[in-house]
């Protein structure tokens, strides 16, 4: 969230109309890829062998790096990855938040002198504030999700120790091991967790923003 907010922040600052729908293109078309495609591509990149990253290592005379085997490197990856794919299309909320700011307080702000730093921290932030408790109590009810598809498609036996998360150890224990009873429990269990952090962060929205649904 807090890259997808800079980008949000950085591109609602450039005025050039063809610059900035370009970027914004740029940015929202990796989203709309399967992790299935990426997967294999980003497979292909960090192949220790023949990936274009490590042919760059060893040109500058280092060792490859087998980073999808590696419990050092996988999660680092895991995190790039995913914020690479994400953040240009979750930006979209925020610009729209943006949008709605009124004009007005930014031309009050530059008529007393304010900077473009002073204005973002005391009109830009505080009025997205709101959004953010939403935006911030959406994620907190799939954060246990950590994305199966994405952990599906690029980790092995190598990285289990540092890669797995719950659902790949429900699908392995319950799907391919055939033990129903115990990969229903866990996932039962994700869910009461997910729903307590719904309703708590639900509740932090309220005192902090006075956003409410019912």
């Amino acid at each position: 969230m807090i890259c997808t907010l800079g980008f949000a922040l950085l591109i609602n600052e450039v005025k050039n109309k063809f610059l900035r729908t370009s970027v914004q293109t740029f940015v929202f078309l990796p989203y709309f890829i399967s992790w299935v495609v990426l997967g294999g591509i980003f497979i292909q990149l960090l192949n220790p062998e023949y990936g274009l990253v490590n042919q760059l290592i060893k040109s500058m005379g280092f060792e490859p790096i087998f980073f999808l085997g590696s419990n050092k490197w996988f999660v680092p990856i895991v995190i790039l990855t995913d914020v690479w794919k994400e953040f240009g299309y979750g930006s979209i909320i925020f610009l729209a938040a943006l949008a709605g700011i009124n004009p007005a307080l930014y031309k009050a702000a530059q008529i007393d002198g304010a900077s473009k730093l002073k204005q973002m921290l005391n009109i830009t932030l505080p009025s997205l504030v709101p959004t953010l408790c939403v935006v911030l109590t959406i994620n907190l009810g799939s954060v246990l999700n950590a994305g199966f598809d994405q952990i599906f498609n690029l980790y092995n036996p190598l990285v289990y120790e540092s890669g797995d998360i719950i659902d790949t150890f429900v699908y392995r224990i319950g799907l391919i091991g055939g033990n129903f009873s115990f990969g229903t429990a866990i996932g039962l269990f994700k869910s009461f967790v997910g729903l307590f952090l719904n309703v708590g962060g639900y509740r932090i929205a309220y005192k902090v923003a006075g956003y409410k649904i019912f």
